[in-house]
């Protein structure tokens, strides 16, 4: 089964330690992620100025390029898939701003000749926008992931991160309830894990404001960490390089605030998954972590 894929930036440069592990779990399950052709940034945060269209073009132009492939199109990253649902969403309900993304992207006269033969076609919502997680419970299904599994992770205590951006606002993600989300905990029990539930899962990790204010968004991390920890948690997962890094990297700035702070790893739930599908260790990589989740793993038996 083939199902276009849409990698993104981070993904393709800076956590390819979440995109590897990812395409190697698809392939295990019967899936095979076709990157699009063409693709550009998705704009990373969706605009908050309704009465523009400009700002969802972007998206819109990359959702264009995903309907050239089939009436699908899966993403990792909880920002991605944030703003292309989001923008998708605005095109499938406000027919004149629809037409008027349709007249920039025409009107596009700095695109390569064969990006613009690529989209010369309306983009009318045509695609539907699958998280990565959706696309293994409603495509797949979690019984057929189970099937596939060479080892459970049995014993392994893991506190799911959903983060702020898969949720909310409700009405326009339509993923989960975002005040007693199952999604993550129905993927983490198809791998046999000890799901811990911690009151901070749905909370955000600080996002961009590492960038303008690095105190507050490690005081918004370490307020999830110390939540996981709270509940004895071993492992955290997360669907977004961005909470990767602010949980995971900035605990030696929570190591100085804190007396007596446990650090606890990070990582990627495709990485939890390449372990339990017996994927090979070229393509589960944890040198980029801050906190080796190694140790834990092999005092589990499963490294």
């Amino acid at each position: 089964m083939k199902i276009p894929y849409y990698p993104g930036c981070t993904l393709h440069e800076r956590a390819l330690d979440f995109d590897v592990s990812a395409r190697e779990c698809a392939k295990a399950v019967g899936v095979e992620l076709e990157e699009l052709p063409i693709w550009t940034c998705c704009g990373a945060v969706f605009p908050l100025v309704s009465d523009s269209v400009m700002e969802i073009l972007a998206p819109v132009r990359n959702l264009s390029y995903a309907a050239r492939e089939g009436d699908k199109v899966v993403t990792l990253c909880s920002f991605c898939y944030h703003v292309l649902k989001r923008a998708n969403k605005v095109v499938r309900d406000d027919p004149e701003k629809m037409e008027k993304a349709n007249l920039f992207l025409r009107a596009d006269t700095d695109a390569r000749e064969e990006i613009e033969s690529y989209t010369k076609e309306d983009y009318e919502g045509q695609v539907d926008v699958l998280h990565y997680l959706e696309m293994l419970r409603d495509v797949v299904g979690y019984d057929e992931v189970k099937k596939k599994l060479r080892r459970t992770l049995d014993g392994l205590r893991v506190a799911p991160y959903y983060g702020c951006m898969l949720l909310r606002p409700k009405k326009e993600m339509e993923f989960d309830d975002p005040e007693q989300p199952s999604i993550f905990e129905e993927f983490l029990e198809t791998l046999g894990c000890d799901v811990v539930d911690f009151a901070m899962k749905t909370e955000c990790c600080g996002g961009f404001q590492i960038v303008a204010d690095e105190d507050l968004a490690v005081q918004c991390s370490r307020n999830v960490v110390g939540s996981a920890l709270k509940n004895d948690a071993e492992i955290i997962v997360t669907t977004c390089p961005l909470c990767r890094y602010n949980l995971d990297k900035k605990q030696h700035e929570m190591e100085k605030s804190v007396r007596g702070f446990k650090k606890i790893p990070v990582v990627y739930f495709t990485q939890l998954l390449g372990i339990a599908l017996g994927i090979g260790g070229e393509h589960i990589d944890f040198s980029d972590n801050y906190v080796d989740p190694r140790p834990v793993l092999a005092e589990k038996s499963l490294l």
